[in-house]
């Protein structure tokens, strides 16, 4: 930054001389500008290139942008013009003042040679009710926000006012928005009480039904009443245990779904008409549909009713979603009685299959014993390694401890895979998998995974071993909601489906399959065919850390019996569940089944080797890369394996320093929304990000604006996604856009957990997804503002690794203990991630095994850690549809402006479901033996009978 002060000696009386951080003028924050905005006194100054609808006007980089300054005397009698001066410009030098009006930019060469531009006019007399006018003008070099602050010393007065200028290239004016930013305003119509005429449902899976049916799980009318009233439930305050466990578990589920019932409240319509498509459709056209707000897929439903009071309500079930349009189908009636000139009140539901079945995993939970749920309530075990030779010649020493004692287990607790980022999870998982199968023959082995992406690449590294396993041995359970097309046409052949619509096999058929794979709400249709509980000898939960704990209870409750071998990997590190009600992931529905037992028992906590491996070789990221992540949360205990090497990409970024690959790039830009969309963008941050490369950034709409600058450049097929998108995920090079660069919302940000700077764990994932470069765009003034994101930005500029505007003063960071973690650590205190395995000889049978080998590209290998798709498109409700690297992030609860990471899809309603109109039910052919006698449901819930229960037992 460059200021222009001469010794005067009234600084001191200046706003700008009391402020020394100038160099970062925040022109959304009222506070920081109101000190310039004075009025008082008898000189009128006026304001510098005034704000465009709230933002600073936009000028292109290379061209002067001039406007006036005028001093107006509204005395009677004359004064003193001391001096107008440029206090400070930023960046350096890049306003002047002038008496004249400068040349305009298709002014010929002499007359801009003879235009003088100055830092400060001096020394005149303001006669009374006379203005003076001074010209300040700019021309940017670079794109980024341009400020100055103008002190004008007039008599007895000091004022100064501040000019913003934003500059754009061709790039960034592209993007400008192309309508005003206005808040939708919901039409929450709450239709009055009525029955529902039902409408029309989509081809079940099974036409006979599922053997074991569903049950409602209406949530209670008291719960409802209670939690509506913002009371918080006795049982929250009370401690986990067995006593309360479905108890505790079902009013967080509850408080989840009224928040999702308040969401999808506001996408509720009044006034609007249909089209008939066809003999047996109606569609209606919904705003936003195409960036999943609201998100809806086949066997969700819609109550329509006419637009007039007393009009019935129908309800409406989607058949086909194209774009904006949804295509309906309700009851006949409602067809004959439809004109396209009709209007209707439209209100939007979410299909509670997926809610249902983690109402049921909880109150089943219960039937595993204290064992799963508690494992510090059980004897302590101890294991023996199970000796093998490795199939994969490049796991390592902790891969191979991990492998040997899954083989020694015998039923439960559970056993944990660790996996920091880049350390091989589902290489380690690959191997024990196929060790079983190979050397076990009556395995029976269940595969559960976050999504769909990240079961499809469990199953795409099996086939790498193919010679070893029987085609026919392999079934890829996939829900009925998952497009025929998303799925690769390599894995078909392991898929059941009838006429392009994947299906459940029925339970003779599932009896015969080794490997089962899934997702974790999928895995319940094994259960709804027939599967009995103990069937798999082996049940293994990938990415267990990103499951809350009611969905890693939907595998395990109905289908882990006593001898089950039970195997959970993840991180707790990295991004956890998805949880929209910001009380219940307070309240513990945030914490995954996987943290719990590591945080909270002592086996896991302390590592011990009879219930967790940690893994600690990094084979993705630089060392450079690693260092931080490494230091910041596995107390500075991972190995970099990759070979320090530099990359072709250094010399096309223009890497400062080629041995430190980390680069911090500070740019000044702007916030910016459009139309109704309240997701934000930087179109100043995208014109950066594209000219170099760019991926992750947290905001759906810099997304879509990133892909359309790279359309221009004819890239469209590179990868630009959320940080959750990239969990799982690498890259040779990535680009990190912060987007933010006001502090006005910071706060909001962090109690929503939106961002960057509001989520250590979403840190933490962004910053190691980099094999070789990883470049950083932000606002370091926004950044500094959180203590990860400050370490990563003073790492660059102590490397020589930082370019832009002027860097702000360090924090001051207070290093509490802001989770049941200990960050100073890196882990559950009583780790000793230098522990030699004692177990396995790390140079035992070298021709096949070799514990610092590299994965390589030929032949059998696990690759590390999810390489190509692990976990993109993470679904909170049903995981089930196509990955769609798009996929956006939807509204916080308590503003609908605001954005949170974002991915409810529905799997849709299945065979067996009562009604949606939360009514309790009975069919003839549901089977009473489908539950344990004594599991019984809360007060208001219905049993398998239909009739009520009492008690939350």
């Amino acid at each position: 930054m460059g200021t222009y002060l001469k010794n005067y000696s009234d600084d001191e009386f200046s706003v700008a001389g009391e402020k020394p951080e100038v160099e970062f003028m925040d022109y959304q924050n009222d506070d920081t500008l109101q000190d310039y905005a004075s009025e008082d006194g008898p000189v009128i100054v006026t304001v510098p290139f005034p704000f465009e609808d709230g933002k600073p006007k936009s000028v292109l980089v290379g061209e002067t942008s001039t406007d006036t300054i005028s001093i107006e005397n509204t005395s009677s009698e004359s004064v003193t013009l001391w001096s107008v001066r440029i206090f400070s410009s930023n960046p350096e030098n890049s306003y002047v003042l002038s008496m004249m009006r400068p040349p305009l930019n298709d002014a010929n060469e002499e007359a801009k040679q003879d235009f003088l531009g100055l830092t400060s006019v001096e020394d005149r007399s303001l006669l009374p009710g006379h203005t003076l006018t001074i010209w300040l003008s700019c021309m940017p070099k670079d794109i980024g926000l341009h400020t100055s602050i103008v002190h004008v010393d007039i008599g007895d007065e000091k004022i100064e006012r501040v000019a913003f200028l934003l500059a754009d290239d061709n790039i960034s004016k592209a993007l400008l928005s192309e309508e005003p930013y206005s808040r939708r305003r919901g039409q929450n119509k709450k239709f009055e009480p009525a029955p529902i005429v039902p409408g029309c449902r989509p081809t079940r899976q099974h036409a006979q039904g599922f053997k074991y049916k569903l049950p409602q799980f209406a949530i209670p009318a008291h719960i409802r009443e209670l939690i509506e009233s913002k009371q918080r439930p006795d049982v929250l305050s009370e401690e986990l245990s067995m006593i309360n466990y479905a108890q505790f578990f079902s009013t967080l589920l509850v408080m989840e779904e009224l928040n999702l019932e308040e969401e999808m409240r506001a996408y509720d319509m009044e006034g609007v008409s249909m089209r008939r498509r066809g003999r047996n459709f109606l569609s209606l056209e919904v705003p936003g549909l195409a960036e999943r707000r609201p998100s809806l897929v086949q066997g969700d439903f819609i109550v329509a009713r006419y637009a007039r009071n007393d009009s019935r309500p129908y309800q409406g079930f989607i058949h086909k979603v194209e774009a904006d349009e949804i295509f309906l189908q309700f009851d006949n009636q409602f067809h004959l009685n439809h004109h396209d000139r009709n209007q209707y009140h439209v209100s939007f539901t979410y299909n509670r299959v997926n809610m249902r079945r983690l109402y049921k995993s909880i109150h089943e939970a219960e039937f595993l014993g204290p064992d799963i749920l508690f494992p510090c309530q059980s004897p302590c075990r101890a294991l023996k390694r199970w000796p093998f030779k490795p199939l994969n010649p490049h796991i390592n020493t902790e891969q191979a401890d991990a492998v040997a004692m899954i083989l020694g287990c015998r039923g439960v607790p559970p056993y944990v895979i660790y996996g920091p980022p880049g350390t091989g999870k589902t290489m380690t998982i690959i191997e024990a998998i196929l060790q079983l199968y190979t050397a076990k023959k009556k395995a029976n082995i269940l595969i559960c995974a976050a999504s769909n992406t990240a079961a499809d690449h469990v199953l795409e590294k099996l086939l790498l071993a193919s010679y070893l396993i029987r085609p026919s041995d392999i079934f890829r359970l996939n829900a009925q909601s998952r497009q025929y097309e998303d799925v690769n046409s390599d894995f078909i052949r392991f898929c059941f489906f009838e006429d392009r619509v994947f299906k459940c096999p029925p339970l003779q058929a599932l009896l015969q399959y080794k490997i089962v794979i899934s997702t974790y709400m999928s895995s319940s249709l094994l259960l709804a065919e027939g599967i009995r509980r103990g069937h798999f000898t082996h049940i293994f939960l990938d990415e267990a850390g990103q499951a809350s704990e009611p969905e890693a209870m939907v595998p395990l409750s109905g289908l882990c019996g006593r001898n089950t071998v039970v195997v959970l990997a993840g991180d707790p590190m990295q991004l956890g569940p998805v949880v929209y009600s910001k009380q219940a992931e307070k309240d513990g529905l945030g914490i995954s089944y996987l943290q719990r037992l590591l945080f909270d028992f002592e086996p896991y906590e302390t590592g011990n080797p009879n219930y967790v491996t940690k893994l600690v070789r990094n084979y993705r990221c630089h060392p450079a890369i690693l260092e931080l992540p490494s230091e910041l949360f596995y107390g500075g205990e991972l190995i970099a394996c990759k070979e320090d090497e530099a990359s072709p990409a250094y010399d096309c970024i223009g890497l400062p320093n080629k041995s430190f690959p980390v680069l911090f790039v500070g740019i000044q830009g702007c916030d910016e929304r459009e139309g109704t969309n309240p997701s934000w963008f930087n179109r100043i941050e995208v014109s950066k990000v594209v000219t170099d490369i760019g991926v992750i950034t947290p905001y759906r709409q810099q997304v879509a604006k990133i892909k359309k600058a790279l359309e221009a450049f004819e890239m469209p097929d590179l990868k630009v996604g959320s940080v959750e998108q990239f969990q799982g995920q690498e890259r040779e090079v990535i680009i990190i856009s912060t987007v933010r660069s006001t502090v006005k919302h910071n706060e909001f940000d962090k109690f929503f957990n939106l961002g960057f700077l509001s989520n250590y764990k979403r840190f933490n994932v962004a910053i190691t997804r980099a094999k070789s470069l990883l470049v950083i765009v932000g606002n370091p003034h926004i950044i500094t503002k959180d203590r990860h994101w400050d370490r990563l930005l003073r790492y660059c500029a102590d490397n020589g690794s930082y370019q832009g505007c002027p860097l702000p003063p360090p924090e001051s960071y207070s290093y509490s203990d802001e989770t049941k973690y200990d960050e100073d650590q890196g882990g559950p205190a009583g780790w000793d991630y230098n522990q030699e395995a004692t177990s396995y000889n790390c140079n035992q049978e070298a021709t096949s095994y070799n514990c610092n080998q590299e994965p390589s590209d030929s032949g059998y290998r696990g690759d590390n850690d999810a390489k190509s798709a692990a976990t993109n498109n993470r679904t909170k409700w049903s995981e089930e549809l196509p990955e769609d690297e798009n996929q956006p992030f939807n509204n916080a609860e308590a503003d609908p402006e605001e954005e949170m990471p974002k991915q409810r899809v529905e799997e849709g309603a299945e065979q067996g479901d009562v009604q949606p109109n939360d009514q309790c039910s009975t069919n003839d052919d549901q089977v009473h033996d489908a539950y344990p006698a004594k599991y019984t449901f809360p007060p208001g819930w219905c049993d398998i009978s239909g009739i009520p229960a009492s008690g939350w037992d």
